[in-house]
C-alpha cells in the first residue's frame, strides 16, 4: 500500500512492492497521459514530477512514492487552462505524433523552474533523456524558448 497525492488528490494505491509508479498512475489512478515507452528510463515518455523533481516513473517504484506528491501531465492545467509550456508546444508545433509530448512537457516545466531563461544549449541538455522520433527537436527548442518567455 502506498498513499500518494497525485495532482492534488490523495490516493491509497494497492500496489505490490515491485510495481513501478508509472503503472500505478495509469492503472490505479486512471491517468493515461503518462506514457510507457521503454521501461528503462531512456526515452522520457513517462516523466512526472515527484515532490517537484522530474523523474522517469518507469524506474521509480510506487511504494517509493509513499507520502509523496506526484504531478502528471493532467495536473499541469489550472481551471481548464493549459500550462504555458503546453500552449507553447502547441503554438510552436513542438509535437507530431504526441507520444513523447507529456514527458517533454514535464521535463520542460522542471527545466524552466531551475533555469527560467535557458540558452538553446541548456534547453538541449535539460531535455536529454527525452526522445522524440518525429520532430527533429527544433520546434521543441522553439517551444521551450517561448514557454520561458511566457513563464518569466
Amino acid at each position: 500500500m502506498a498513499r500518494v497525492t497525485i495532482n492534488g488528490k490523495a490516493l491509497d494505491l494497492n500496489v505490490n512492492p515491485s510495481i513501478p509508479l508509472l503503472w500505478a498512475i495509469r492503472e490505479q489512478a486512471g491517468l493515461t497521459g503518462t506514457k510507457y515507452g521503454c521501461g528503462v528510463a531512456q526515452c522520457g515518455s513517462c516523466t512526472v514530477h515527484l515532490d517537484g523533481m522530474a523523474v522517469k516513473s518507469c524506474t521509480v517504484l510506487a511504494v517509493q512514492a509513499n507520502g509523496a506528491e506526484v504531478t502528471t501531465i493532467e495536473g499541469l492545467s489550472e481551471n481548464g487552462d493549459l500550462h504555458a509550456v503546453q500552449v507553447a508546444f502547441h503554438e510552436q508545433h513542438g509535437l507530431q505524433c504526441g507520444f513523447c509530448t507529456p514527458g517533454m512537457v514535464m521535463a520542460t516545466v522542471a527545466l524552466l523552474e531551475q533555469s527560467p531563461d535557458p540558452s538553446d544549449e541548456e534547453i538541449r541538455h535539460g531535455l536529454e533523456g527525452n526522445l522524440c522520433r518525429c520532430t527533429g527537436y527544433e520546434n521543441i527548442v522553439k517551444a521551450v524558448r517561448e514557454a520561458a518567455g511566457a513563464t518569466r
